[in-house]
């Protein structure tokens, strides 16, 4: 039988770089022939050929309520037919706009965007502005999107300025840059001791969904907060990728209750605030938040932002992770798909570490959680392109890449989550 998925990506790569739209669709990083996606329904999508996958990336994120959702498609569908696109407010904004911050304290307001890449360059524009400074901290294995000044690697020694990682960045752009080690509270000291009065903020993924699942450490969380606070500079939690997924009050809400009256200065937030549709935001206290135009100079605009269709997406989806028990039962499905994965890597002799908040998760080939990206990169690459490429087999969809998060939907059944460890165990045996 001709391979569709095969077919689709060779006419793909003539007229789209490297076939795809973003580049780890490509699945460089593990071989093969990408899926090319056919239609979506609950946990599960079903690719060119027709074979059904049990989806665990749910499109990076956002789609914690699972595909096609009732309430959300009957949302969307009401949206539309009232209009794509008008390029002036309407109420769903300052809908959607309210019920975020009534679950986020740390912000009084917020400004809705497309895309965390936006949302991420903004509040970094912000930061400058209200600050009067030009330098801002950056941590390695942490991802805030594609902007220019944040495509950096990591220097190699203590509190170095980083180079670009990207080619069309030139470096001075990047000069005012600094990537420090995650987890590291001896070079954030020495980075705060020589450059305190020069940074406009800091920023950071509390759980860095890009290094696969990295935590910040409470105490290393705690010192990025005092030493902020101390030198004048902004705290900007990335929850691009936690926000409304580890926790109704999104990861910052974690930290707070391990550290008493802990909140970030701004927060930007993506994927699950738009349920799958392009909408991303950042926000914070109103007396920042008041900097941006059209009440103070700092300028940001976008034609499609605060689109009709995506905020009718994002508040149904907010309506229902709202409803009681939610995240309870959604925690609780995605520990035991860590634990079964657990035991049945220990079954098979495979070094395995699992991790989970809410309903992300990651996994390493490492005996140990890694702390840092140095650490992470000690996993076993061609071992894990083994284990993906024989789950997919199996019909489980992971992340086709060693160092991206996994997430578990509403959606997943129990059934789900057996099927992906006994077929999971079925490629541990072949892993020694």
């Amino acid at each position: 039988m001709t391979d569709r998925n095969q077919t689709l990506f060779d006419r793909a790569r003539n007229v789209i770089p490297g076939g795809v739209n973003s580049p780890v669709r490509a699945f460089r990083a593990v071989g093969g022939t990408p899926r090319f996606v056919q239609r979506a329904q609950g946990a599960y999508f079903w690719d060119a050929n027709g074979k059904r996958h049990i989806d665990y990336i749910g499109s990076w994120g956002p789609m914690i309520l699972g595909h096609g959702h009732p309430a959300v498609v009957e949302a969307v569908q009401r949206a539309v037919l009232e209009g794509f696109s008008y390029g002036a407010p309407t109420e769903r904004e300052i809908e959607l706009a309210e019920a975020i911050l009534a679950h986020v304290p740390s912000m009084q307001m917020v400004r809705l965007v497309s895309s965390g890449t936006e949302a991420g360059m903004s509040a970094i524009r912000l930061a400058r502005g209200a600050t009067g400074r030009s330098k801002l901290i950056k941590f390695e294995g942490c991802y805030h999107g594609h902007a220019d000044a944040l495509l950096v690697k990591a220097g190699s020694g203590l509190a170095t300025f980083g180079n670009p990682t990207s080619a069309g960045v030139p470096p001075e752009v990047v000069q005012h840059t600094l990537v420090l080690e995650y987890n590291n509270i001896e070079q954030l000291e020495e980075a705060f001791k020589l450059h305190g009065p020069e940074l406009a903020c800091l920023m950071i993924e509390p759980i860095a969904g890009n290094m696969n699942f990295v935590r910040a450490s409470v105490p290393f969380m705690k010192r990025c907060r005092e030493l902020c606070s101390q030198h004048g500079a902004l705290l900007v939690f990335d929850e691009v990728m936690t926000g409304f997924r580890v926790d109704l009050g999104s990861a910052q809400n974690v930290y707070a209750q391990a550290i008493p009256g802990f909140q970030p200065d701004l927060t930007v937030l993506g994927k699950v605030i738009g349920g799958g549709m392009p909408l991303a935001a950042f926000g914070g206290p109103r007396a920042i938040m008041e900097q941006m135009a059209p009440l103070g100079p700092v300028y940001q605009a976008g034609t499609l932002s605060g689109n009709p269709v995506a905020t009718a997406c994002g508040l149904a989806t907010l309506k229902e992770i709202s409803k009681p028990g939610f995240f309870a039962d959604l925690s609780a499905k995605t520990q035991r798909l860590v634990a079964g994965l657990t035991q049945a890597a220990a079954a098979e002799g495979v070094a395995f570490s699992g991790d989970s908040q809410g309903g992300m998760f990651g996994f390493f080939l490492l005996p140990e959680l890694p702390h840092n990206y140095g650490q992470v990169m000690k996993s076993d690459s061609p071992r894990f392109n083994k284990l993906f490429h024989g789950l997919l087999d199996r019909g489980v969809y992971i992340a086709p890449a060693l160092y991206e998060a996994g997430f578990v939907s509403a959606a997943h059944s129990e059934q789900d989550l057996a099927d992906t460890v006994a077929a999971a165990r079925e490629v541990f045996k072949t892993l020694n």
